[in-house]
Protein backbone atom coordinates (compact mmCIF):
# COMPACT_ATOMS: atom_id res chain seq x y z
CA UNK A 1 0.00 0.00 0.00
CA UNK A 2 0.96 3.74 -0.55
CA UNK A 3 1.52 5.39 2.50
CA UNK A 4 1.06 9.48 2.21
CA UNK A 5 3.74 11.82 3.55
CA UNK A 6 1.83 13.15 6.57
CA UNK A 7 -1.91 13.46 8.16
CA UNK A 8 -4.98 14.46 5.72
CA UNK A 9 -6.16 18.21 6.53
CA UNK A 10 -9.85 19.24 5.31
CA UNK A 11 -11.15 22.42 4.40
CA UNK A 12 -11.65 23.87 7.74
CA UNK A 13 -7.90 22.84 8.60
CA UNK A 14 -8.87 19.72 10.26
CA UNK A 15 -6.61 16.56 10.51
CA UNK A 16 -8.48 13.29 9.55
CA UNK A 17 -6.31 10.23 10.34
CA UNK A 18 -5.06 8.31 7.80
CA UNK A 19 -7.14 4.77 9.01
CA UNK A 20 -10.50 6.55 8.75
CA UNK A 21 -13.16 5.73 6.05
CA UNK A 22 -14.36 7.99 3.79
CA UNK A 23 -17.60 8.67 1.91
CA UNK A 24 -17.61 6.93 -1.00
CA UNK A 25 -15.74 4.20 0.79
CA UNK A 26 -18.54 1.65 0.27
CA UNK A 27 -18.14 -2.38 0.92
CA UNK A 28 -17.58 -4.58 -2.12
CA UNK A 29 -20.68 -6.35 -3.31
CA UNK A 30 -20.64 -10.46 -1.11
CA UNK A 31 -19.55 -12.82 -3.81
CA UNK A 32 -17.95 -15.02 -1.35
CA UNK A 33 -18.19 -18.76 -1.65
CA UNK A 34 -17.22 -21.55 0.39
CA UNK A 35 -14.82 -24.48 -1.25
CA UNK A 36 -12.42 -26.86 -0.09
CA UNK A 37 -8.77 -25.97 0.22
CA UNK A 38 -6.03 -27.17 -2.28
CA UNK A 39 -5.04 -29.57 0.17
CA UNK A 40 -8.91 -30.50 0.08
CA UNK A 41 -7.92 -31.06 3.95
CA UNK A 42 -11.07 -28.49 5.31
CA UNK A 43 -13.57 -25.98 3.99
CA UNK A 44 -12.47 -22.31 3.38
CA UNK A 45 -13.64 -18.95 2.49
CA UNK A 46 -12.95 -17.74 -0.66
CA UNK A 47 -13.86 -14.29 -2.85
CA UNK A 48 -15.25 -15.72 -6.43
CA UNK A 49 -12.64 -13.45 -7.99
CA UNK A 50 -9.66 -13.73 -5.57
CA UNK A 51 -7.04 -12.07 -5.74
CA UNK A 52 -3.63 -12.45 -3.93
CA UNK A 53 -4.09 -8.82 -1.80
CA UNK A 54 -7.23 -10.16 -0.61
CA UNK A 55 -4.62 -12.13 1.69
CA UNK A 56 -2.36 -9.81 3.11
CA UNK A 57 -1.76 -11.34 6.68
CA UNK A 58 -0.60 -15.40 7.35
CA UNK A 59 -3.53 -16.21 4.57
CA UNK A 60 -6.33 -14.42 6.42
CA UNK A 61 -9.27 -13.13 3.72
CA UNK A 62 -9.69 -9.51 4.44
CA UNK A 63 -12.82 -7.52 4.06
CA UNK A 64 -13.28 -5.51 0.77
CA UNK A 65 -14.08 -1.66 0.80
CA UNK A 66 -12.93 0.60 -1.58
CA UNK A 67 -10.97 3.05 -1.68
CA UNK A 68 -11.35 7.02 -2.24
CA UNK A 69 -8.18 8.86 -2.71
CA UNK A 70 -6.89 11.85 -4.42
CA UNK A 71 -4.09 12.24 -7.27
CA UNK A 72 -1.21 11.35 -4.44
CA UNK A 73 -3.05 8.46 -3.10
CA UNK A 74 -3.97 9.96 -0.02
CA UNK A 75 -7.49 9.63 1.33
CA UNK A 76 -9.86 12.17 0.28
CA UNK A 77 -13.81 13.02 1.08
CA UNK A 78 -15.67 13.30 4.31
CA UNK A 79 -14.39 11.03 6.95
CA UNK A 80 -17.32 8.25 8.79
CA UNK A 81 -15.98 8.90 11.90
CA UNK A 82 -17.15 5.69 13.09
CA UNK A 83 -15.31 3.27 10.82
CA UNK A 84 -11.87 2.34 10.47
CA UNK A 85 -11.24 1.44 6.84
CA UNK A 86 -10.41 -2.36 7.34
CA UNK A 87 -7.48 -2.11 4.83
CA UNK A 88 -5.71 1.04 5.89
CA UNK A 89 -5.93 -0.21 9.10
CA UNK A 90 -4.53 -3.73 8.54
CA UNK A 91 -1.49 -2.02 6.77
CA UNK A 92 -0.67 0.29 9.62
CA UNK A 93 -0.77 -1.88 12.07
CA UNK A 94 1.58 -4.36 10.16
CA UNK A 95 3.73 -2.25 9.42
CA UNK A 96 4.16 -0.33 12.48
CA UNK A 97 3.03 3.02 11.32
CA UNK A 98 0.97 5.70 12.93
CA UNK A 99 -2.83 5.74 12.10
CA UNK A 100 -2.91 9.86 11.88
CA UNK A 101 -0.22 9.94 9.64
CA UNK A 102 1.15 6.82 8.27
CA UNK A 103 4.27 7.58 9.11
CA UNK A 104 6.85 5.14 11.34
CA UNK A 105 5.36 5.17 14.73
CA UNK A 106 8.05 3.89 17.10
CA UNK A 107 9.43 6.35 19.77
CA UNK A 108 11.71 6.62 22.01
CA UNK A 109 9.48 4.51 24.39
CA UNK A 110 8.45 1.89 21.80
CA UNK A 111 4.55 1.89 20.14
CA UNK A 112 2.23 3.73 21.49
CA UNK A 113 -1.06 2.54 21.98
CA UNK A 114 -4.24 4.52 22.99
CA UNK A 115 -7.08 3.58 25.13
CA UNK A 116 -10.61 5.57 26.73
CA UNK A 117 -9.93 6.83 30.19
CA UNK A 118 -12.43 4.78 31.53
CA UNK A 119 -10.63 1.31 30.24
CA UNK A 120 -9.83 -1.22 33.02
CA UNK A 121 -6.87 -2.35 31.55
CA UNK A 122 -5.91 -6.40 32.89
CA UNK A 123 -2.78 -7.72 33.47
CA UNK A 124 -0.71 -8.63 30.45
CA UNK A 125 -1.02 -9.08 27.51
CA UNK A 126 -3.57 -6.71 26.37
CA UNK A 127 -4.96 -7.53 23.18
CA UNK A 128 -5.12 -4.04 20.24
CA UNK A 129 -7.47 -3.30 17.30
CA UNK A 130 -6.41 0.60 17.06
CA UNK A 131 -3.30 0.88 15.24
CA UNK A 132 -0.27 3.00 16.91
CA UNK A 133 0.23 6.91 17.14
CA UNK A 134 3.07 8.91 16.05
CA UNK A 135 4.73 11.27 18.73
CA UNK A 136 3.22 14.42 17.25
CA UNK A 137 -0.14 12.80 17.27
CA UNK A 138 -0.58 11.82 20.35
CA UNK A 139 -2.20 14.62 21.24
CA UNK A 140 -4.08 14.79 18.29
CA UNK A 141 -5.36 11.37 18.51
CA UNK A 142 -6.67 11.97 22.01
CA UNK A 143 -8.54 15.36 21.10
CA UNK A 144 -10.03 13.47 17.49
CA UNK A 145 -11.41 10.45 19.07
CA UNK A 146 -14.65 10.53 20.75
CA UNK A 147 -13.53 7.35 22.90
CA UNK A 148 -10.68 9.77 24.56
CA UNK A 149 -12.47 12.32 25.99
CA UNK A 150 -9.67 14.17 26.34
CA UNK A 151 -7.89 12.06 28.66
CA UNK A 152 -7.16 8.80 27.54
CA UNK A 153 -4.54 6.33 28.37
CA UNK A 154 -1.40 5.47 26.73
CA UNK A 155 0.35 1.98 26.45
CA UNK A 156 4.11 2.49 25.50
CA UNK A 157 5.83 -1.07 24.62
CA UNK A 158 8.17 -2.32 22.33
CA UNK A 159 6.47 -6.25 22.23
CA UNK A 160 3.34 -6.20 19.99
CA UNK A 161 3.25 -8.96 18.08
CA UNK A 162 0.22 -9.55 15.90
CA UNK A 163 -2.23 -12.19 17.59
CA UNK A 164 -4.92 -12.31 15.57
CA UNK A 165 -8.44 -10.34 13.80
CA UNK A 166 -11.25 -8.67 14.50
CA UNK A 167 -13.90 -10.83 11.78
CA UNK A 168 -17.14 -12.59 11.03
CA UNK A 169 -17.33 -16.14 11.07
CA UNK A 170 -19.00 -17.94 8.05
CA UNK A 171 -20.73 -20.99 6.58
CA UNK A 172 -23.50 -22.77 5.08
CA UNK A 173 -27.26 -22.16 5.86
CA UNK A 174 -30.04 -23.15 3.67
CA UNK A 175 -27.53 -23.39 0.42
CA UNK A 176 -26.20 -19.57 1.23
CA UNK A 177 -22.62 -18.49 2.37
CA UNK A 178 -23.98 -16.28 5.37
CA UNK A 179 -22.58 -14.36 8.44
CA UNK A 180 -22.81 -17.55 11.34
CA UNK A 181 -20.49 -16.46 14.27
CA UNK A 182 -19.65 -12.85 14.88
CA UNK A 183 -17.15 -13.26 18.03
CA UNK A 184 -16.97 -10.54 20.46
CA UNK A 185 -13.15 -11.38 20.99
CA UNK A 186 -10.79 -10.87 18.80
CA UNK A 187 -10.00 -14.26 16.54
CA UNK A 188 -6.25 -15.23 17.35
CA UNK A 189 -4.26 -16.77 14.29
CA UNK A 190 -4.18 -20.83 14.45
CA UNK A 191 -7.81 -20.78 15.88
CA UNK A 192 -10.12 -23.58 13.88
CA UNK A 193 -12.16 -21.10 12.57
CA UNK A 194 -9.56 -18.59 11.11
CA UNK A 195 -10.40 -20.00 7.03
CA UNK A 196 -14.04 -19.70 7.63
CA UNK A 197 -12.83 -15.40 8.69
CA UNK A 198 -13.66 -12.61 6.92
CA UNK A 199 -11.71 -10.24 9.01
CA UNK A 200 -11.93 -6.42 8.88
CA UNK A 201 -9.43 -5.53 12.06
CA UNK A 202 -5.54 -6.91 12.57
CA UNK A 203 -4.67 -7.32 16.49
CA UNK A 204 -1.57 -7.27 18.48
CA UNK A 205 -0.74 -8.26 21.23
CA UNK A 206 1.22 -5.71 23.88
CA UNK A 207 3.32 -6.99 26.37
CA UNK A 208 5.51 -5.39 28.99
CA UNK A 209 3.86 -2.14 28.51
CA UNK A 210 3.87 0.86 30.49
CA UNK A 211 0.15 2.81 31.53
CA UNK A 212 0.84 6.67 31.12
CA UNK A 213 -1.19 9.51 30.50
CA UNK A 214 -0.76 12.14 27.40
CA UNK A 215 1.30 14.43 29.73
CA UNK A 216 3.51 11.79 30.80
CA UNK A 217 4.50 10.69 27.11
CA UNK A 218 4.73 14.03 26.29
CA UNK A 219 7.18 14.84 29.07
CA UNK A 220 9.39 12.00 28.80
CA UNK A 221 9.72 12.57 24.82
CA UNK A 222 10.44 16.09 25.77
CA UNK A 223 12.94 14.91 27.78
CA UNK A 224 11.82 16.60 31.10
CA UNK A 225 10.80 12.79 32.86
CA UNK A 226 12.33 10.12 33.61
CA UNK A 227 13.14 8.40 30.23
CA UNK A 228 15.37 12.12 29.18
CA UNK A 229 17.00 11.56 32.70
Amino acid sequence: MQFPAGAHINERGGIIPFVTQRMGEEPAPANLVILRDPQGRRHRLFYCDEDPLDRPVKGVLWARVSFRTDRHGAPTGAPLWKFMHPYRQMAVMLAGRCQVCAQPARTRLGYLFMAGPGTQIPEEPVLMSQPPVCARHVRTTARLCPHMEGQPLVLATGNAPLYGVVGSVYGRRGGEVVVTEQPLEPIPFGDPRMPLVLASQLVRRLVGFRVMTVDQVAAELSGRGPAGR
